[in-house]
């Protein structure tokens, strides 16, 4: 309508002037309500305040928090339940290869929206160092290993608990002892220069728990089972260990990470499939580590009575294994009695002198060798990257000092370098030293097993480092992809996509710390379903210490609520001014209504 038309109208007629006003009122405001939903919606652009201030604008932003909600308890046949390793669905998957046993997670249609249960008769766990020998036998009821492994000393129930001697398979003289040859075969093990190992086939992970005051951090592996449950001993103890397996896909480690890998009669078959297992620990083991196997086909002159086979197989077993650990550039660093050495070589020259034509090739160009999220093994060699000159074992610094120093490889980092590495390391300590003073039972006997469900470059673990935990650094598979940052550094970590579950038994950590989780993932991930993860793993009177936008601060403390979690909101170290704000949650100690059944 022209100017001069609406001008006329107005004279003409005033009866019709209410309804244009009243209609242009109308869109304005409905106008004005979608776009201010819109820029509402942009968590990364906006701060949205806890109250909305009398002096906003017209059009004001609130704050669509989530509906209370209430979560019934599971079964009690779910007290125990892994979604990703779980038995029940073992015979729908490949047997080849022991592929059944890998991460086979449930669609969304599957999912369980229920609180897990702990057993009948569960108890608190016993506090560390005193967990370490021993574990409420109700915490984790299995006698799998005690009746078939009481010779071996692995583990012996005595009334209420389960004592852990320090026996194994290849260690009767007890765990120490054990250790102790060892480090007269590996002297790097006294003074720093080994930090990080993997100990494949775990058993319950004496051989980790005794590391840990040698300065030696481990992270023990073991796939999840029907009768054994070794993992979760391990975890019960307060030692570091994940469900897995060896089997067609890469284990959810970066390339590089750790400076020795362990088997003790973990029974692998590793020079079977092409090699693809021990090229897989080859993948993960940094330059110049150190490969250690104890067991078959090991000592087979002396031991091969006792494997009820012949000397015969043992020694071509054997050979089997040096021929192909040659080929890889290994030398046979040590070797005496039940245990032998292998240490893969610093640099790539004994590669480019094997020829082309050698088996196993080097892995080409197209395969990066940190992806490790559903990625399929390959049976090539991962050769090191000359760009990085302190990336082998020796080259760098010794723990504690490693921990300080910024890697070589931060730069491979989206923003990465030297200054972010040390901001980030300050600014932890900061944020820290905030957290104690919100959860006074940080850094006491009360908190052991913790993890940071979405670090950066391990500054949470590494402000942590003087208290009696341990901690799992996970780096997001959809995230930056800084686990190397973190290994170098001589921290452990994994691989995780929080959409789906985390590869541990349930009641297994003390404290979970996140931070901007959900606004990184939220597009994906539906809160609830990580939440109800976050509690499955959760052990009860765990805290959870949440770092986010006031949105999902707000959010997660309405859900929290029907979870049976007790949560209070608090300012940031930076004080009540800052874009973040704090939800400090801890679990309720409850047991199921269901017992009875």
């Amino acid at each position: 309508m022209k100017d001069k038309d609406f001008k006329a109208g107005l004279h003409s007629d005033k009866s019709l002037r209410v309804v244009p006003v009243v209609l242009m009122l109308l869109s304005l405001c409905a106008i004005s309500f979608y776009l201010g939903g819109m820029f509402c919606s942009q968590k990364d652009r906006f701060l949205i305040e806890d109250e909305i201030s009398h002096a906003a604008p017209t059009v004001s932003c609130s704050v669509a928090e989530e509906t209370a909600t209430t979560f019934e308890e599971c079964g009690m046949e779910y007290q125990d339940y892994t979604p990703c390793t779980d038995p029940q669905r073992w015979r729908k998957y490949d047997m080849h290869r022991l592929a059944f046993r890998e991460r086979h997670c449930p669609p969304v249609s599957e999912r369980i929206e229920c609180l897990v249960p702990p057993p009948k008769g569960y108890k608190l766990p016993i506090r560390w160092p005193k967990s370490k020998d021993e574990c409420w036998y109700r915490n984790v009821p299995y006698e799998w290993i005690n009746n078939q492994k009481s010779n071996q000393n692995w583990v012996r129930k005595e009334g209420e608990k389960f004592l852990f001697p320090g026996g194994g398979t290849m260690f009767p003289r007890g765990v120490s002892e054990y250790v102790d040859r060892m480090e007269e075969l590996i002297p790097g093990m006294k003074d720093g220069t080994v930090r990080t190992a993997l100990d494949t086939g775990c058993g319950v992970a004496s051989w980790g728990g005794d590391l840990l005051h040698r300065g030696i951090i481990t992270l023990s592996l073991a796939p999840r089972d029907n009768h054994e449950a070794q993992v979760q001993f391990a975890l019960e103890r307060g030692i570091p260990a994940i469900l897995g397996i060896i089997s067609t896909q890469r284990l959810p480690f970066p390339s590089n990470a750790f400076d020795m890998a362990h088997c003790s009669r973990c029974l692998i078959p590793w020079t079977e499939f092409g090699g693809v297992y021990l090229l897989e620990i080859d993948r993960i083991l940094r330059p110049g580590g150190f490969w250690v196997l104890s067991g078959p086909p090991v000592n087979y002159e002396n031991r091969w009575r006792g494997w009820n086979t012949t000397i015969e197989d043992q020694k071509a077993d054997y050979d089997a294994l040096q021929d192909l650990l040659t080929k890889m550039c290994y030398t046979l660093y040590n070797k005496k009695d039940d245990i032998a050495v292998w240490q893969k070589p610093l640099d790539n020259d004994c590669y480019a002198s094997r020829g082309e034509t050698v088996y196993p090739p080097k892995c080409d160009d197209s395969i990066e060798p940190d992806a490790a999220w559903y990625v399929p093994m390959r049976a090539c060699i991962t050769t090191r990257n000359p760009n990085f000159k302190r990336l082998g074992v020796g080259q760098t610094p010794q723990w504690p000092q490693r921990l300080q120093v910024a890697p070589e490889r931060v730069r491979t980092v989206s923003r990465g370098s030297d200054g972010a590495f040390k901001a980030d390391t300050a600014q932890w300590v900061k944020r820290v030293r905030h957290y104690k003073t919100l959860v006074p039972d940080l850094g006491t006997d009360k908190i052991r097993n913790v993890m940071d469900m979405n670090t950066l470059y391990g500054g949470f673990a590494a402000a942590l480092i003087n208290e009696s935990v341990w901690v799992m650094n996970v780096v997001s598979s959809y995230g930056l992809n800084s686990l190397n940052v973190v290994y170098d550094r001589g921290l452990i970590g994994a691989i995780n996509d929080w959409c789906e579950a985390f590869s541990t038994y349930p009641r297994t950590y003390d404290l979970l710390h996140l931070d901007g989780l959900f606004s990184a993932e939220s597009q994906r991930c539906e809160m609830k379903y990580v939440l109800l993860e976050m509690d499955r793993i959760l052990r009860p009177t765990g805290y959870v210490i949440m770092r986010e936008s006031p949105h999902f601060v707000n959010s997660v403390n309405n859900l929290a609520t029907g979870m049976r979690w007790n949560c209070q909101k608090k300012d940031t170290e930076y004080g009540e001014n800052a874009k973040e704000r704090l939800l400090i949650c801890q679990k309720k100690d409850w047991r199921s209504s269901n017992e009875a059944q």
